[in-house]
């Protein structure tokens, strides 16, 4: 039916005028909690245009950033909050944009917010990946600006990235970026907010995947667990669903588990969903185990999962709104208070390496260090021409990383099955090939006609300040046992390689992962305290 919000954005303002912020939300073993003790249940809705299941993007370079778009905040937020809506899902923000206007509606609303802190140019590749400086800093510039907002619970340190058992290599540079956000929250911010992972839902990884992201050093572990699950289609029951497992498989979580995704649209269309799995979602079964979930999605698009219609400047409620309305409504799950509440489970166990699982224990990727690797750049002697096109860069790499000729790239790669990365794996691309550019310099003797690449590299006078001595010595010398290493098997190697890893458009010209087979050099990980500071 066609909505109307003009009075019921009135009446959010009014109301909204005269309420607080909202408490944050803390969290507590496998649950969440308000402040003052009472559980928390997540009742959410995907908010997010141009955005496909699983967080992938209808246009792979720009996005539409939801929070700052003040005149659709306020035609759709009085509708979420009419639909019992008490957290949404965005899937990129613009870490730059003033969200105040929107983060205020929200709140008058009762809804707390969840955000993926990538975006469609800026984040980690599964068949490529890398935890670098260009991503920190989008990350971290993300938890910046939402971290003034009360109604923040927390981020997704990445969405499906390992999607299968050939791209389990990404989970250990996710895992990094997870620790690494966890640590600025805790230095930065005065509060808790959460670091998660939202997974698909893959018969081969969905145990090892669930258990490595939760395993090892709680401080590198995430904070909760989202699972993307569509496999409730139609009338179907908690048993013939298969959702029986997941209660068995989740009970003995150590933080909470929630739906990051949910609302099969296979039986008729969206128009048809009955959201039957919402309500067995905060039934007895499951809400014991379950921290609630996120349907998937509001906006109605060509993929057929929206909850709202929109056209120009006037919302349409579908049919399904009014039944996941219905469903939330009744919603009552058995809760318990912080204060009643004694956790008992424990961090699972860390995946051997495996042939369906090729990231070792709790050996994760450096911290992205700026400092250093403008330290390395500066004492270069051969570089990339400053004008070179970076659509040119694989080419080098692939040139200079060929194993034929030694390991040159040890110091810019690393081997996920067997948990050792290079001192300079974080770098940007620029500096990576100037690495790349500067070990075959200094291997061929340091012959001008090495520094050349038909005018493509340069020579330059190499000289880094006396404050980078201590960290490119231990950077040094980590590459140097990187490159005496055994290099891993192919599996690993081919998915571990980031030698070929930059921003933007640069990141699939650089398929180093197919293009440099053997590549898959060891770095110790001992570079040193100057390293990992964040």
């Amino acid at each position: 039916m066609r909505v109307t919000t003009a009075s019921l954005v009135s009446t959010s303002l009014l109301l909204g005028q005269a309420s607080a912020s909202l408490p944050p939300i803390v969290m507590k073993g496998s649950k969440f909690f308000f402040e003052n003790g009472t559980q928390f249940f997540i009742k959410g809705v995907a908010y997010q245009q141009d955005s496909a299941a699983g967080g992938a993007t209808v246009n792979s370079t720009t996005y539409h950033d939801p929070l700052a778009d003040v005149d659709a905040c306020k035609r759709d937020v009085p509708l979420l909050k009419a639909l019992h809506t008490n957290v949404i899902r965005t899937y990129a923000i613009d870490p730059n944009a003033n969200h105040d206007e929107c983060m205020k509606l929200l709140d008058d609303a009762g809804i707390y917010v969840i955000s993926d802190l990538s975006e469609p140019s800026l984040s980690i590749i599964r068949d490529n990946p890398t935890w670098d400086v260009d991503l920190l800093k989008r990350y971290t510039a993300v938890v910046d600006n939402l971290s003034k907002y009360s109604n923040v619970i927390g981020f997704f340190a990445g969405n499906e990235v390992t999607n299968d058992n050939k791209t389990t290599p990404a989970s250990a540079y996710v895992k990094a970026a997870v620790r690494d956000i966890k640590a600025y929250i805790k230095k930065n911010v005065n509060r808790w907010m959460g670091v998660g992972y939202a997974a698909n839902d893959d018969s081969e990884i969905r145990a090892n995947i669930a258990h490595y992201f939760n395993c090892g050093d709680q401080d590198d572990a995430i904070d909760f667990w989202g699972y993307n699950i569509y496999e409730w289609c139609g009338d179907q029951t908690i048993q013939s669903s298969g959702y029986d497992k997941q209660i068995e498989f989740f009970k003995n979580y150590s933080v909470p588990v929630f739906f990051a995704e949910y609302g099969c649209n296979k039986v008729g269309g969206a128009a048809n969903r009955t959201f039957q799995e919402t309500t067995a979602l905060y039934g007895d079964e499951m809400s014991p185990v379950f921290a609630g979930g996120i349907v998937y999605m509001y906006f109605e698009e060509t993929n057929d999962y929206g909850l709202v219609s929109i056209s120009g400047d006037t919302a349409s409620t579908m049919r399904d709104y009014n039944a996941l309305k219905t469903r939330v409504a009744e919603a009552n799950p058995s809760s318990t208070s912080m204060s009643a509440y004694n956790p008992t489970n424990s961090p699972a166990a860390c995946p051997p390496v495996s042939e369906d699982w090729q990231v070792k224990g709790e050996a994760l990727p450096p911290t992205p260090d700026s400092s250093l690797c403008q330290c390395m750049y500066d004492s270069l002697s051969c570089v990339a021409a400053a004008d070179l096109p970076t659509q040119n860069y694989s080419a080098i790499f692939d040139y200079i990383c060929d194993p034929s000729r030694g390991n040159l790239c040890a110091g810019i790669n690393g081997n996920t099955s067997t948990g050792v990365y290079g001192a300079y794996v974080g770098c940007n691309a620029t500096h990576k090939l100037g690495y790349a550019l500067d070990q075959y310099y200094n291997s061929q003797s340091k012959a001008s006609s090495a520094c050349d690449f038909g005018g493509q590299a340069v020579l330059k006078s190499g000289s880094a300040a006396s404050s980078c001595s201590a960290a490119l010595a231990s950077a040094s010398s980590a590459n140097a046992v990187a490159a005496t290493a055994t290099s891993g098997n192919g599996a690993a190697a081919a998915t571990s390689s980031s030698a070929a890893v930059a921003t933007g458009p640069i990141r699939s010209l650089f398929a180093l992962g197919d293009l440099v087979v053997g590549l898959y050099v060891l770095v110790a990980m001992g570079v040193g305290a100057t390293m990992v500071l964040l």
